[in-house]
């Protein structure tokens, strides 16, 4: 299984992966889930789930998809500071953006050319059809500017 795009929010995670062999991703979140909640309650002296619900997938079936799920995917930690993202209301789009750019949890920095988690994901696949870095973060910047959720809520599991 690949790691193609991530982003680590406080209760839940989002990853866009692709399966390499048979039921791949179903045992890769198997383990993810109970290797690492058991490594964590451990360490922490504590019980229970880490992770808000049980995991979802959506295979991706369409050009559209694919387009546009690598950047929902990098902006939800904008959740964290301008809670209107998703309906295209951002007050201060510059602070927006350095704020992606600052959220290490994601996998969107070694996107735009910053290295930060960069042997965690393989990054070619996608950026082949983005152009490269460059053009990944000029691409990214304009779907946050017109984003519309609506318009894509077959895609999405909110």
């Amino acid at each position: 299984m690949e790691i193609l795009a991530f982003c680590l929010m406080p209760n839940h995670f989002h990853l866009m992966v692709r399966q390499k062999v048979e039921n791949g991703i179903t045992e890769f979140m198997r383990k993810m889930g109970t290797g690492y909640t058991n490594y964590f309650n451990k360490k922490h002296e504590r019980v229970g789930s880490l992770f808000q619900g049980k995991y979802k997938v959506v295979h991706i079936q369409n050009e559209r998809h694919f387009v546009h799920l690598p950047f929902y995917i990098h902006f939800n930690p904008l959740d964290l500071v301008e809670s209107e993202w998703r309906n295209g209301r951002i007050k201060n789009f510059e602070k927006t953006a350095k704020f992606l750019e600052n959220y290490r949890w994601s996998s969107y920095l070694d996107y735009i050319g910053k290295k930060n988690f960069s042997s965690v994901t393989q990054r070619n696949f996608l950026l082949e059809n983005f152009n490269g870095p460059e053009h990944y973060k000029k691409q990214a910047l304009l779907w946050l500017k017109d984003v519309s959720l609506e318009e894509m809520s077959d895609l999405l599991l909110e």
